[in-house]
């Protein structure tokens, strides 16, 4: 929710629109709605967010939420910072991409760190399936062709960023 309000200041309907199942995110990041305002509640008390004003154009009245400087600093540092995991890939990192892209911001950097953090666990994992026998060996398989396949995803969307 932050890294959206950092492009503008929006209301909570405007949030789920754009999370929703058929939203430009959705894609990526399904949010239901009542996940939506808990979430701007929390951001609210926390001080990442304020309200910033009301829309009433037709319907309800709406409050609009904005950033606060702790919140720009916070989007700003989580946005360009690489996922630790393998598993946060699919849905953290894609997600960051697309942020990056609805900015405009160069994704070069975040995807450099990126495959510096992929780099030494595709090696350890590696080394672990080479270790393995029986079901360990699988399993080892299957984690090293994933970070492995996570690994050749960010090298290539590098290549396509130079």
């Amino acid at each position: 929710m932050l890294a959206l309000l950092r492009e503008e200041s929006r209301h909570g309907f405007a949030l789920a629109g754009l999370t929703a199942r058929q939203g430009e995110l959705g894609r990526v990041w399904h949010v239901p709605k009542p996940m939506i305002y808990r979430a701007l509640d929390r951001l609210t008390k926390a001080e990442l967010i304020a309200p910033s004003g009301v829309e009433s154009d037709r319907g309800p009245s709406r409050t609009v939420f904005a950033l606060t400087d702790s919140g720009r600093d916070a989007v700003e540092e989580w946005l360009h910072r690489p996922v630790e995991h393998v598993r946060e890939m699919r849905s953290t990192l894609l997600m960051k991409l697309a942020l990056l892209d609805r900015r405009d911001l160069d994704r070069a950097p975040l995807l450099r760190r990126q495959r510096e953090v992929l780099e030494p666990i595709v090696s350890a994992l590696d080394q672990e399936r080479a270790d393995g026998d029986g079901f360990t060996e699988v399993l080892m398989t299957w984690r090293y062709t994933s970070a492995d396949a996570a690994l050749r995803f960010v090298a290539e969307l590098e290549s396509q960023a130079e």
